[in-house]
């Protein structure tokens, strides 16, 4: 359980908030107070996000030249955050293979990487490299055409060749 503030209790009562808009508020409250606790019991990496851009850099200098070359009009974002749970990566666009050169001007497509979900999956500097590597490389793969099903599966090819 939550306690408010008095005053805190009483700013919201005058700005008009019903009582389960309160209890609702206090409850949110509750749980942003209980997250540090959770997040300190894992251990998980951590980095700034200048360093987390490098990583990101250096996995899309290591996408082969023939398939960086082929990248047009198309914008790399990272974000600390996804809209929802376990999304390391996100393709927004339209995939090469549904353009059509008769097309005019189109809005750049956007491959936004998530940092946290990253850092809180990999245990150790190298994994965390590893993962950002395989989740731009999905997401590039989305941008050439390929739908979820195959990307996995040139994924799996992907790691026997390793």
């Amino acid at each position: 359980m939550f306690v408010w503030q008095t005053s805190q209790w009483n700013r919201l009562a005058q700005e008009g908030l019903t009582p389960s808009k309160l209890r609702e508020a206090a409850s949110f409250e509750a749980e942003k107070s209980r997250k540090p606790e959770l997040e300190s019991s894992v251990n998980h990496l951590s980095m700034g996000p200048e360093e987390f851009d490098v990583l990101v850099e250096r996995a899309f200098k290591k996408i082969p030249r023939r398939f960086r070359r082929r990248l047009a009009n198309v914008v790399l974002v990272v974000e600390q955050e996804p809209p929802r749970p376990n999304l390391l990566g996100l393709y927004q666009g339209r995939p090469l293979t549904h353009r059509s050169v008769s097309e005019g001007f189109a809005l750049p497509d956007k491959i936004t990487i998530y940092q946290g979900p990253h850092e809180r999956t990999a245990r150790t500097p190298s994994q965390l490299e590893q993962l950002v590597e395989e989740t731009v490389w999905h997401e590039i793969a989305h941008y050439f055409g390929l739908d979820e099903r195959e990307v996995r599966r040139a994924e799996i090819r992907r790691r026997r060749l390793r």
